[in-house]
């Protein structure tokens, strides 16, 4: 396999080992591995967000990982923008580009384009935002699925932010979210990319969850929220989705025991690892699929 004019790709749930399946790939074919995880661009919430530990980031050159503060909200625009200019940092050394994470929309925008949809007035925003808040998720996905059908087995009818913006779109444009997505042009030619889905069965994952939870604690997490809570930001602010924050905050208040707060997380965790498996069998379904010993065995051979 020629290598030379590759990217490499790896995504797969939350806590499926793709940042150590990105060091040995990276490690072997003298790659340097950019972060494709949009909470892991926040320099506050290194343990949450389980970013690479100061040992790996070592042992291999690592990018956009923890450089933006999370008072600054980040797109997938600006991400893509940053990753480009690094995979051609990277190729100009003669080195091959390693991305690795779980934001399947960063790839997306890398292997597809992204959208370039007109800018949404503030107004409607607001307008559509106060609208979800009135009817709840459930009404309010039942609402956006009568406005705009090709929503349906896309957008998750639990995921908050990508329904209010698919209902922003269709209000705004009088076209679906996903009718903008086919007229994007790729930036890169689609054999360029060696594309790898790591996953392992349900009951190994969930195991995996538990024990990373367990690490987190005792790696701090819970003053790295206290100092995150100083920040005083917005309860609405994007860098809430990231798993852990709320419910350590209740533990903080003395509302739920230590016990009930590694639950809560393991339970969230566990939900958002089945809702990235959900979207990636609708939106990488050309992505190679790899357990763990499929993947040393394709490491082997590079």
């Amino acid at each position: 396999m020629d290598l030379k004019s590759k990217i490499i790709l790896i995504s797969g749930p939350t806590a499926s080992g793709k940042s150590k399946a990105a060091l040995k790939i990276a490690k072997k074919l003298n790659g340097e591995i950019i972060n494709a995880d949009s909470m892991q661009v926040y320099k506050e919430l290194k343990i949450l967000t389980a970013r690479p530990s100061k040992t790996d980031l070592n042992k291999i050159d690592h990018h956009l990982y923890g450089f933006r503060s999370v008072k600054k909200e980040f797109s997938s625009g600006e991400w893509l923008k940053l990753a480009k200019k690094n995979i051609k940092k990277i190729r100009d050394k003669n080195k091959i580009p390693v991305l690795v994470g779980g934001t399947g929309l960063y790839f997306k925008a890398l292997t597809d384009g992204l959208v370039k949809i007109p800018k949404i007035p503030i107004s409607v925003r607001d307008k559509i935002r106060r609208m979800q808040n009135k009817l709840g998720q459930k009404k309010f996905y039942l609402k956006l699925l009568n406005n705009d059908p090709l929503v349906k087995n896309k957008i998750d009818p639990t995921d908050v932010q990508r329904s209010i913006r698919a209902y922003e779109v269709i209000k705004f444009t009088k076209k679906s979210v996903f009718s903008w997505y086919m007229k994007t042009k790729p930036s890169f030619k689609k054999d360029q990319f060696i594309k790898i889905y790591v996953d392992y069965p349900k009951e190994i994952l969930i195991n995996k969850i538990s024990k990373r939870v367990d690490q987190m604690m005792k790696n701090g997490a819970i003053q790295e929220v206290k100092d995150f809570l100083k920040l005083d930001l917005k309860s609405d602010s994007n860098i809430f989705k990231v798993i852990g924050i709320r419910e350590i905050k209740e533990f903080i208040d003395k509302k739920i025991s230590m016990h009930d707060l590694k639950l809560n997380i393991v339970i969230k965790t566990r939900q958002y690892a089945k809702r990235q498996r959900t979207w990636s069998r609708g939106q990488m379904s050309d992505w190679e699929k790899f357990d763990a010993e499929a993947l040393s065995k394709f490491i082997k051979k590079l």
